[in-house]
């Protein structure tokens, strides 16, 4: 199958089965690029009986000629990110062909807390995130607050930069939701291990995917959730966090419209806004 550039979203709240066209598309692409979204999303693979679950990883690693890159625009649990490298490894799937850009931002461990504690206080006016901390982590993003793959990957870097955010999230977590504080040595020696274990796939995203570009290289985007949960574009409050639409994997990879061919939007016969955040689909 022809491929060229295209970008994969979900046409409606997500769940309408894209994992499967993704997955199609995958056998012909050469680079798979993850735009945005973070532990929030997934597939669930089953392969001769086995079954493996993604979140993060795009379904395009089970072929072993495929670039898989986790784009800028997605947010990354390295803990997360890591059991499934393991889970890949021990079902004899390989994974040198996994990129992870440099500049993702990381979900670390106050944004569950806030995550989950914020969702409880809501009540009756619940959003319904899944409480992995995905919100918390694109709000520090945006208030120039967050931590980022490169930073995990130096231990005096990660200090500098975590200081002053952890104490600030102790003190809500602490006084507004009476949880308690986490510690900063115990935080940055669990994050710096992450580091070094992810520190073989970091690239630079936007240079890498021009790269392939220049090389016409057949590239797939793939999205995460479904365009009416779009932060900008969709059923606001209760949508996702990041730009699930089409428009977004420009932002997440990093490169300009141009350089995309084709879009493909993934719908089903019938609509439902249930938060049913993982698709199942079963590869032949």
């Amino acid at each position: 199958m022809s491929l060229a550039n295209v970008v994969v979203i979900g046409a409606q709240w997500g769940d309408e089965g894209k994992g499967k066209i993704t997955d199609l598309l995958s056998r012909s692409a050469d680079v798979v690029v993850r735009y945005q979204g973070g532990v929030n999303a997934g597939h669930t693979i089953v392969v001769d009986e086995k079954v493996l679950k993604l979140h993060l990883i795009p379904s395009g690693i089970l072929y072993p000629d495929t670039v898989c890159l986790i784009g800028s625009g997605t947010v990354v649990d390295p803990k997360v990110m890591l059991g499934e490298l393991d889970m890949l490894a021990e079902n004899g799937i390989g994974v040198q062909g996994l990129q992870l850009a440099s500049t993702a931002h990381v979900t670390m461990p106050y944004h569950r807390l806030l995550d989950q504690a914020m969702e409880q206080r809501r009540g009756d006016r619940r959003i319904g995130t899944t409480g992995r901390g995905i919100g918390p982590t694109y709000a520090d993003k945006s208030e120039r607050n967050g931590i980022r793959i490169i930073d995990i990957l130096d231990e005096a870097r990660l200090r500098d930069r975590l200081a002053g955010p952890l104490a600030e999230k102790n003190e809500i977590l602490q006084k507004l939701y009476g949880i308690e504080p986490l510690d900063f040595d115990a935080v940055v020696a669990e994050y710096v291990a992450y580091g070094k274990r992810l520190a073989p796939h970091v690239v630079d995203c936007t240079r890498a995917i021009h790269q392939a570009a220049r090389a016409r290289k057949n590239i797939l985007f793939e999205g995460a959730q479904g365009t009416l949960l779009d932060l900008d574009h969709g059923t606001y409050p209760y949508v996702t966090s990041s730009n699930p639409v089409s428009g977004g994997a420009c932002i997440g990879a990093g490169v300009g419209p141009t350089l995309i061919d084709r879009v493909i939007g993934v719908a089903k016969a019938y609509t439902t806004t249930a938060a049913a955040w993982t698709i199942c689909h079963r590869r032949r």
